[in-house]
C-alpha cells in the first residue's frame, strides 16, 4: 500500500512539474502584450469606435462578467478546469469548441489571434496571452479594452456604438434589460440578434439575468421585475445617441 501512494505521489509530481515547465516554455514563446492598449485603440478606430471610451458601466460589466467569467477578479487568467478540457482535445484529437475560455482569454483572441486558424495552438496561445493580460492590466483596463473592441452585430463594434445603435443611448444609461441583452450578444452577435431574431435574444437575456441571480448580484425578484419589460419595447428610440 505505501509503495504504491509513494508512486502515486511521485506520478503526481511529475505530471505537475511537465505542467509547470510546459507553461513556462509557452510564456516564453508568445510575445509581449505589452502593446494590447494600442493593439485595442487601432482596431478600435478601424472600426469608427473611439477607444477609449467611458470607464465600462457597472450594469453591463456586472452582466457580462456572471455571464462570461464569474471569477474574472480571483482567476489567474485561466480557468484551469477549461485549460484540461482544451489539452484532453489536444491528446485526443476531438474536436468542437471546449468552452470555458475567460475574458482574459475572449481578449487575447480578439487583439492577437483574430482570423488565425483556430485549433490547439492558437487556444495554446491565447492561454499563454490571457495569463500575461492578468498581470499586466488592471482588471478595469481589460474590461475597456474588450468593451472597445468586441462585435455585437449590426456593424456595430464596441459598446457605445452597440448601445447608441440598438438603444439610443450612451452605455452609462443603459437598464439592466438591455446591458443583459449586449452582454448575451458578445457569445454569437448573429444568434442572438434582438432585432432579427428577438425569441432567442430573450432566451440568451433569461441566461443572463439567471448568471446575476446565482452570482449575487442582483436578487431573483430584480430579475423577474427587469424581464417584465417586452424585449420589443428596449429598442425603442434606438439611433437617440452619436458613439465616437
Amino acid at each position: 500500500m505505501r509503495r504504491w501512494l509513494r508512486r502515486l505521489v511521485v506520478g503526481v509530481c511529475v505530471v505537475v512539474g511537465l505542467v509547470v515547465l510546459a507553461g513556462g516554455v509557452l510564456l516564453a514563446a508568445t510575445p509581449s502584450v505589452g502593446n494590447a492598449w494600442s493593439v485595442a485603440r487601432r482596431q478600435a478606430s478601424s472600426h469608427g469606435a473611439a477607444f477609449p471610451g467611458p470607464p465600462v458601466p457597472h450594469k453591463f460589466s456586472a452582466a457580462l462578467i456572471a455571464t462570461e467569467d464569474h471569477r474574472f477578479s480571483a482567476e489567474p487568467g485561466i480557468d484551469p478546469y477549461a485549460i484540461v478540457r482544451v489539452f484532453w482535445a489536444g491528446i485526443t484529437g476531438s474536436k468542437g469548441d471546449q468552452g470555458g475560455a475567460t475574458l482574459y482569454q475572449q481578449l487575447a483572441k480578439l487583439l492577437y489571434t483574430a482570423g488565425q486558424t483556430t485549433g490547439f495552438k492558437s487556444e495554446l496561445k491565447q492561454v499563454a496571452l490571457a495569463v500575461k493580460l492578468k498581470y499586466s492590466y488592471t482588471g478595469e483596463q481589460i474590461l475597456r479594452m474588450y468593451a472597445g473592441v468586441a462585435y455585437f452585430g449590426h456593424g456595430y463594434y464596441g459598446l457605445e456604438q452597440a448601445s447608441c445603435g440598438y438603444y439610443g443611448r450612451m452605455p452609462g444609461k443603459l437598464s439592466w434589460p438591455q446591458a443583459a441583452v449586449l452582454a448575451g450578444l458578445v457569445q454569437a452577435p448573429s444568434v442572438y440578434d434582438p432585432l432579427l431574431n428577438p425569441s432567442l435574444a430573450r432566451s440568451r437575456e433569461v441566461h443572463v439575468f439567471s448568471r446575476l441571480v446565482a452570482t449575487g448580484t442582483i436578487t431573483q425578484a430584480e430579475a423577474n421585475q427587469a424581464l417584465s419589460v417586452p424585449i420589443a419595447r428596449l429598442t425603442r428610440g434606438a439611433g437617440g445617441c452619436r458613439a465616437g
